[in-house]
C-alpha cells in the first residue's frame, strides 16, 4: 500500500519491495515487484543508501522485526507498507552500527517483549520501534566496533554458508535413499512392471521398476483411515474416555516426535476404532505444503494412542510390504503430494480418497528385508552426518551471540579516553537543533507583512531531538 492505495502488480509499474528482501541484515533491492502506481505517489516512499527497513509482522516471533540496510540504490524503489523505515541521524549512530546492534539479544528482547499478535502473526509498529533503546557509544568507537565485528562475522558467515550447504546435501541424499524404488530402478532395454491401475491421481515420472516387482495403490494395499475431529463439547464431559491422541506436529519425516503427546475425550467406540497397532504407517493429511504425507511408523510407544483427523493411518494387509518401506516410499513422494494435494491461503491439504491412490512400489516379499537394511543403514549414517551439521550450526548461532553481546558491551574494540563522549555528542547537537528553532519561527514572522515568495519563506525542517541518554529512531516514515 502506498499512499493508502493497494499495490497490484502490473507489468511496468513503478517498483516496490517485497517483504523477502529483508534478509541477512541487508535489504536485497532486486527483490521487487512492479505495481500499478506512478513514481508521484511513490516518492515519498523511496529508499535511499542508508536507510533501515523493518519487517512489520511474521508469524515467528523471532523474526518478527527483522531489520536489513539499504547498500547503493542503482534504481529507483519504495518499500511497501509491510516495512517501517528506520532513518538514523549518522552524525551520532552510524547505519553500519545499527544493522549490527539490531541482531543483538539487547535489541531483540525489547522487540519480542513489545511485539503484539494477531491470528498468529506477530507485529510491531512504528510506536514499539521508536520505544527500543540503544546503547551509543562514541562515533570513532562505532566504527572500531563494526569494523572487527564484520571481520569476525565474515569468518563466521563463511562457515555457516558451508554447513548449510551440506545440510542441503544432506537432505537430498537421505530423499534419494529413502526412495528405494528410484534408486533400484532399471534402464530402458529391460522389461518393467506396469504402471498401477487407473486412478483419480496424477503420476508423473513414476520409476520403471524390475518387472518383478509391481505397482499398486495405496488403498489396494491398506487400510487407510482418517482420525478423530476434535468436539470442544466433548472435552467437558467427564464419562468420555480421555486418550492420548498424535496431531501432525508428533509426526515427523522419518521419526515421531514423542515429547509431548495431547490427550483428547471421546467415546468408547469411536477410541477403539482409532486405536493404534504396532507397524501402522501414519502421514500427515495437511499442515504447510512441505508436510503433506510424510511421517512414520508407529511402534505402540504410547498405550491406547489414535490420531487426529489430519493423520491418516495406513494398516498394511498382511505381509504384502514392509511398513518401513511404505514410510520411505511416502517421505520421498513429495512431488506427487503437492500435485496432487489442495493449497489454501495457509495450509494446504490432501483428501482420504486421493491418498488412497498414492501409487506404491513393491518388491518380492523375499527382497524386503534386504531393502530395508540398506537403506536404513544408510540414513542412519545420513542422520549422524546431518545431527553434526545441527549441532555447528547452533554453536554458530552461538558465538554470534556472544560476539554482539562482547561488542556492544564495549569488550571487543578497543575504547580510547581521547573520543569525544557520546553525551557530550548528542548535547550538542541537541543544542544546535534547539538554536535553529528560533530562526525559523523569526522567518515565518517576517513573511506576512511582505508576502514575499514561497520559495523565500520556506524553512527546511529541523531534524528531530535527539534523546540524552540512548539513540533511538531518527526520522521515521511509514
Amino acid at each position: 500500500m502506498i499512499n493508502g492505495r493497494s499495490v497490484k502488480t502490473m507489468a511496468g509499474g513503478f517498483r516496490v519491495l517485497r517483504l523477502t528482501a529483508i534478509r541477512g541484515g541487508h535489504a536485497n533491492l532486486d527483490e521487487a515487484k512492479e505495481g500499478a502506481w506512478g513514481r508521484e505517489d511513490a516518492f515519498p516512499y523511496l529508499v535511499e543508501p542508508g536507510d533501515f527497513l523493518v519487517a512489520r509482522g511474521n508469524g515467528s516471533l523471532n523474526l518478527v522485526g527483522r531489520g536489513g540496510l539499504v547498500g547503493d540504490v542503482r534504481a529507483e524503489v519504495a518499500f511497501p507498507d509491510t516495512m517501517i523505515r528506520i532513518r538514523v541521524d549518522d552524525r551520532c549512530v552510524t547505519p553500519a552500527y545499527l544493522r549490527l546492534i539490531w541482531d543483538s539479544r539487547l535489541v531483540r528482547m525489547q522487540i519480542e517483549r513489545a511485539a503484539r499478535t494477531t491470528a498468529g502473526i506477530y507485529k510491531v509498529n512504528q510506536a514499539i520501534l521508536e520505544g527500543v533503546t540503544l546503547p551509543v557509544p562514541p562515533l570513532v568507537e562505532q566504527h572500531r566496533i563494526v569494523e572487527a565485528l564484520e571481520e569476525q562475522l565474515s569468518r563466521l558467515d563463511a562457515a555457516e554458508r558451508v554447513l548449510q550447504v551440506n545440510r542441503a546435501r544432506i537432505r537430498n541424499l537421505a530423499a534419494r535413499v529413502a526412495n528405494f524404488a528410484a534408486a533400484r530402478a532399471v534402464p530402458e532395454s529391460q522389461s518393467t512392471a506396469p504402471l498401477p491401475r487407473e486412478a483419480d491421481a496424477i503420476d508423473r515420472n513414476l520409476p520403471r521398476i524390475p518387472a518383478s516387482w509391481s505397482w499398486e495403490r495405496l488403498g489396494d494395499i491398506a487400510e487407510v483411515v482418517g482420525g478423530v475431529t476434535k468436539d470442544n463439547k466433548k472435552q467437558l464431559d467427564p464419562d468420555l474416555a480421555e486418550v492420548p491422541y498424535l496431531r501432525v506436529a508428533n509426526v515427523q519425516r522419518g521419526w515421531l516426535d514423542l515429547s509431548h503427546v495431547a490427550t483428547i475425550r471421546v467415546p468408547d467406540k469411536k477410541a477403539e476404532d482409532l486405536r493404534l497397532e504396532t507397524g501402522d504407517v501414519l502421514m500427515n493429511e495437511g499442515g504447510d505444503r512441505d508436510k503433506l504425507g510424510r511421517g512414520w511408523v508407529w511402534r505402540g510407544e504410547v498405550e491406547n494412542a489414535i490420531h487426529q483427523n489430519h493423520v491418516f493411518r495406513a494398516r498394511v494387509h498382511g505381509e504384502v510390504l514392509l511398513p518401513e518401506l511404505l514410510a520411505y516410499h511416502a517421505n520421498s513422494s513429495a512431488r506427487w503430494f503437492e500435485a496432487n494435494g489442495k493449497q489454501t491461503t495457509n495450509l494446504a491439504s490432501i483428501s482420504l480418497k486421493k491418498i488412497r491412490n498414492l501409487p506404491i512400489p513393491v518388491p518380492p516379499a523375499g527382497e524386503q528385508p534386504e531393502i530395508l537394511q540398506q537403506s536404513s543403514e544408510q540414513l542412519d549414517g545420513l542422520a549422524r552426518a546431518g545431527a553434526a551439521v545441527e549441532v555447528g550450526l547452533k554453536r554458530g548461532a552461538t558465538l554470534r551471540s556472544a560476539l554482539l553481546r562482547k561488542a556492544f558491551g564495549g569488550a571487543l574494540a578497543a575504547q580510547d579516553p581521547a573520543d569525544e563522549p557520546a553525551a557530550t555528542l548528542l548535547a550538542r547537537i541537541a543544542a544546535e537543533r534547539e538554536a535553529a528553532k528560533p530562526v525559523r519561527k523569526a522567518v515565518k514572522r517576517a513573511a506576512r507583512p511582505r508576502k514575499a515568495s514561497a520559495a523565500a519563506t520556506t524553512a527546511v525542517p529541523a531534524p528531530t531531538p535527539a534523546p540524552s541518554a540512548s539513540v533511538q529512531q531518527e526520522l521515521f516514515d511509514q
